[in-house]
């Protein structure tokens, strides 16, 4: 499920277009405007009030995808913005200063390492440093300006590492404690609590 505003929205599997919203408000269900395009292992953050889809993966054609859908709740519509430079499904995504990242992910058997990061107001991907280990369906989340990836797996094996980016110095750093196992596609949230 996806969190946005007052909406838990989610993709119908497999990799299916429609997609249903939950309102907090009156605790009901409902369909929004469905995706261009079916996915599944889709990464998804939101952006100035705007919900994107980013890349994931097309049971149709069964192939992984490079495309990302921008949602506007005001419209309920969906619209392409540019395409990821990889196809990445199951990419790890998250939101740090107004930007979306896109964090490894795989493309068939390639898993990948590689990020890329996209820029809403000049509609643009761009590559960053890569991580320092492969990693597809991590958990992202953002804190105190860096972007931390958590766990997700190589390919082979469940992945116990984190590691987090600085934007400034375009550097990915692994944590010096792994937790104590390896997690795939886990949630990870942060909780702001005053000290």
């Amino acid at each position: 499920m996806w969190t946005w505003r007052d909406y838990l929205i989610s993709p119908m599997p497999p990799g299916l277009a429609s997609v249903e919203a939950y309102s907090y408000k009156t605790n009901e269900w409902f369909f929004v405007a469905p995706m261009n395009t079916r996915r599944s292992s889709v990464g998804v953050g939101v952006v100035e009030g705007k919900l994107y889809a980013v890349g994931g993966y097309d049971g149709a054609s069964r192939q992984c995808l490079s495309t990302v859908e921008q949602y506007n709740p005001a419209t309920n519509e969906w619209t392409y913005v540019a395409d990821m430079s990889t196809r990445r499904s199951g990419a790890g995504v998250g939101v740090l200063s107004g930007q979306l990242y896109a964090t490894g992910g795989h493309d068939g058997p390639l898993v990948r390492k590689s990020v890329e990061v996209y820029d809403p107001g000049t509609d643009t991907w761009k590559q960053v440093a890569d991580m320092n280990m492969c990693r597809r369906n991590a958990g992202v989340c953002a804190v105190n300006g860096l972007l931390y990836v958590v766990g997700g797996d190589d390919g082979s094996c469940n992945l116990a590492s984190v590691e987090y980016y600085n934007p400034v110095t375009d550097k990915w750093t692994l944590l010096p404690t792994n937790m104590s196992t390896g997690r795939s596609y886990a949630g990870v949230a942060v909780i702001h609590k005053p000290l």
